[in-house]
């Protein structure tokens, strides 16, 4: 008999990810050990300082190269860019998570397992400590975001999905107020995930049934030499996409992200629409460029078909929210519809505009759901547009904030949302994809309306009786908000260093 030969492992490429998970390990640890009133503070240094350790990693890594464990993990360009955009939206979110000033014991329920409306309920709703599980969850799910991106075969990535959706299926249910809309939040994302979960695991049966392999470079070797029938690769490219699409919250797969986003606590939902979107277009932008780059011709038409598609359900049904909190989440549907335009693109020029993309929505989303957090009554966050009116007469500053950030997403010009679109716009037609454009241009010029119609709201009308306070951020929130401005503005004004960056990264290794 042979002897059993393990699988090379170089540490040093994987070393973001074990210190997160080594950190979330101990966070679990920490839940069992230390007293209940004295883990917030520790668990949330322990989670802050295992992001900086993996981000300073990242940086020290920057020039790795190389594919790991015996080809299941590929540590490149893109994957670091990915890594270090991930860590860095994480612990802004984590800002966000940790906050307790706002409200008494914080956002998060006390206990989970506790029937909703029971006196049990109602007495840890009056100011309980939040649970701190929240944290080693939130560790654990930047985690298997990282292995996502880098990810080089399909069973990988379908592992790496489950260990950052479980987290977050389960940070969906711990809001403090409104329990039963955060349950059913939970529940939705739950079995649609599942389902998208299901569809990406037959779609990887498929492809091994084509390729006769799971990793990325045997996949692409197959699609350019092809010996069977390619019903099992085109069936199998398409449910491997709709898991990908779902995640992504692209259209018709976004069903799940209104009644998600607005249930959600805001601290999740914005650690979702920042980490999770980066995440999941980082994993579709290998797919699609590593192992399926020969078949382009193919999908490059129907993805096309699904983007213009997202663009206009984000834009239309965003003109008829009435709640915050839905209102940004189809802005996110959209945005999700603007970054596919750059991922069809199919060339460097895409890849590279598509991630600055990615980092400069991540911060800017951040930000508003900052502010979302902020404009609260005694009931809690205050999330229908009608409470908004009079805003900026009651709370200039934030309002003026949020008015920038608004404008951002609306793709105004000295801020990070014109660089990025105009970025993936040329890129798209570079790369010959102008009908994806010009749905682009228009689709934009219609979400810009209701943008501006909270920006009318806040600014024109009288405050009314109804009309919350802004509250006064915690040090917490505060740096938050203003790494989240920071950024909005100097990518708008200062883009070239990044983009100089994103080129520089926008290569992947086999």
């Amino acid at each position: 008999m042979g002897e059993l030969k393990l699988p090379d492992i170089d540490y040093g490429a994987l070393a973001p990810m074990l210190i997160l998970f080594g950190a979330a390990c101990l966070g679990v640890l920490i839940e069992a050990v230390v007293p209940k009133t004295r883990r917030h503070g520790i668990q949330l240094g322990v989670a802050l300082l295992a992001l900086v350790a993996a981000l300073v990693m990242v940086i020290v890594g920057r020039d790795t190269r190389v594919v790991t464990i015996g080809g299941a993990v590929a540590v490149d360009g893109v994957t670091l860019f990915l890594q270090g955009s991930i860590l860095l939206l994480g612990v802004v979110s984590l800002l966000l998570i940790g906050e307790r000033s706002l409200e008494a014991g914080g956002v998060f329920v006390a206990q989970a397992a506790i029937t909703v409306g029971s006196q049990k309920d109602l007495k840890q709703a009056g100011g309980q400590p939040g649970a701190t599980e929240v944290y080693p969850l939130t560790v654990f799910g930047l985690g298997g975001m990282l292995l996502f991106v880098a990810a080089n075969d399909l069973l990988t990535m379908f592992v790496a999905l489950e260990v950052f959706s479980l987290p977050l299926y389960l940070l969906c249910a711990l809001a403090r107020r409104r329990r039963l809309l955060s349950q059913e939040a939970a529940l939705k994302y739950f079995l649609l995930g599942s389902y998208a979960s299901a569809f990406f695991l037959f779609g990887v049966a498929l492809i091994y049934g084509y390729s006769g392999a799971v990793d990325l470079a045997s996949i692409h070797a197959a699609v350019a030499d092809p010996t069977r029938s390619e019903v099992l690769l085109f069936g199998g490219l398409a449910l491997v996409s709709i898991g990908l699409l779902f995640k992504s919250a692209a259209a018709p797969f976004h069903v799940w992200t209104p009644d998600v986003y607005q249930g959600a606590p805001t601290p999740v939902t914005a650690l979702m629409a920042a980490c999770t979107k980066v995440a999941a277009f980082g994993a579709l932008l290998r797919v699609l460029y590593v192992a399926f780059d020969g078949a382009k011709w193919n999908f490059q038409p129907v993805l096309g078909v699904i983007a213009i598609l997202t663009m206009l359900i984000g834009a239309v049904l965003a003109v008829t929210q009435t709640d915050m909190k839905r209102l940004l989440a189809y802005s996110s549907i959209a945005n999700a519809g603007y970054l596919l335009v750059g991922v069809l693109a199919l060339n460097k020029e895409g890849l590279a505009s598509t991630m600055f993309y990615l980092v400069a929505y991540g911060f800017s989303v951040l930000a508003a759901f900052g502010i979302v957090s902020l404009v609260r009554d005694s009931e809690g966050e205050a999330t229908h547009l009608s409470r908004w009116a009079g805003l900026g007469r009651k709370s200039p500053v934030f309002a003026g904030i949020f008015s920038f950030i608004l404008l951002a997403f609306a793709g105004i010009p000295l801020t990070s949302g014109f660089t990025a679109k105009f970025a993936v716009f040329g890129a798209a037609v570079e790369g010959g994809q102008t009908w994806l454009v010009i749905v682009g241009v228009i689709t934009s010029m219609l979400l810009a309306f209701p943008y501006l119609r909270v920006i009318v709201m806040m600014w024109l009308s009288e405050p009314g009786e109804t009309t919350p306070a802004v509250s006064v951020p915690g040090f917490l929130t505060a740096a938050a908000l203003s790494i989240g401005v920071i950024a909005t503005f100097a990518l708008g004004v200062v883009p070239a260093p990044l983009l100089d960056l994103t080129n520089d990264a926008a290569q992947f290794v086999r």
